[in-house]
């Protein structure tokens, strides 16, 4: 009884370990990196969202929303990675960027980029962010921008842009939202608000397979079509001849010529005897003949039946006795 208990508690540890496991890898390996459905706050967030400046190249289709910061690697990748997936799902995306508040004391952000910040939230010029992306941090220099810095205006508009972010990270850590930059918000199919901490790519799966968007996005150049094209591209003009194919030209194939063998080889060779050619059909070999079986020797001694049984010593001397006895009588 006692052996059985001990084996059943064992057994319960081991099932509650291995329990605990797999759930363990179910969430960090699928289901941290789901989106939350927003269930509160979700009037809050959307007005949010509508009064903030955003930029956007375009797709005329269901808003998505982005916001990030310049110097985020993580925002900057999923930009450059993600968005043609999207606009080829009918889905216009739309980058909201922020200065970074100073954190006791020290900058967060330059004076270019809250000038650039400033700029966008005025002007929303696509242009002008393709530029500050595509050009590396340390090298922009907000030329022919004015200054945010000791520009109460533009000031003002880099702290609403602060304001912004922070308004709308308290409400969506309420609404049970890990905070992790890109910010990604929009809406599914039947409507509801979604948002995702996206700095994982792990995460943007999940975005494409709600949006309907491809994994892949393949642009045709146009040297492979003009390669695929028949006439190399061009198109014959109507009652004209077609021009010839072009023909690939090629390197003429030469055959080796192979070379004379060296006298002193060819000599060696004709004072070699010819060598014997075995026949042509299969060897005839002679049959093993068996050794002749040896006759069997004569028996020199009679058969044990056919001997006579040595007579024995008491036997012979009492014929001695009968013998000596008849001779004493006929005497």
């Amino acid at each position: 009884m006692r052996r059985f208990l001990i084996w059943s508690v064992l057994a319960a540890v081991v099932g509650l370990v291995l329990a605990g496991t797999g759930y363990w890898a179910y969430w960090n390996f699928y289901s941290r990196f789901q989106p939350v459905t927003i269930t509160r706050n979700q009037a809050q967030i959307q007005q949010l969202l509508d009064e903030a400046s955003w930029v956007s190249g375009g797709g005329g289709g269901d808003p998505l929303y982005v916001i990030g910061y310049r110097d985020s690697a993580s925002t900057q990748r999923y930009v450059r990675e993600e968005i043609d997936k999207l606009k080829a799902a009918g889905v216009e995306p739309r980058i909201i960027l922020f200065a970074r508040a100073d954190r006791e004391g020290a900058a967060q952000s330059t004076a270019a980029e809250r000038a650039t910040v400033a700029e966008l939230w005025l002007t929303r010029d696509w242009s002008l962010y393709q530029r500050w992306i595509q050009t590396p941090a340390r090298e922009w220099t907000a030329a022919g921008i004015p200054a945010a810095d000791g520009n109460l205006a533009r000031a003002a508009v880099v702290e609403a842009s602060r304001q912004f972010d922070a308004r709308l990270t308290e409400l969506l850590k309420d609404a049970g939202v890990q905070i992790t930059y890109p910010l990604v918000l929009w809406r599914d199919r039947d409507g509801f608000l979604k948002a995702c901490g996206c700095a994982d790519s792990r995460a943007w799966p999940f975005i494409r397979d709600d949006l309907n968007a491809p994994d892949r996005v393949g642009t045709a150049t146009p040297d492979a079509d003009a390669a695929s094209a028949p006439y190399g591209g061009e198109t014959p003009a109507p009652g004209s001849d077609p021009p010839p194919c072009p023909i690939q030209t090629c390197r003429p194939f030469r055959r080796r010529t192979p070379r004379p063998a060296p006298l002193h080889r060819l000599q060696a060779r004709r004072r070699r005897a010819p060598r014997a050619r075995p026949p042509m059909g299969r060897p005839q070999t002679e049959r093993c003949r068996p050794a002749p079986r040896r006759r069997p020797r004569p028996r020199t001694t009679a058969p044990f039946s056919d001997r006579a049984p040595a007579p024995s010593r008491r036997l012979h001397t009492a014929r001695q006795a009968a013998i000596s006895r008849s001779t004493s009588a006929a005497s």
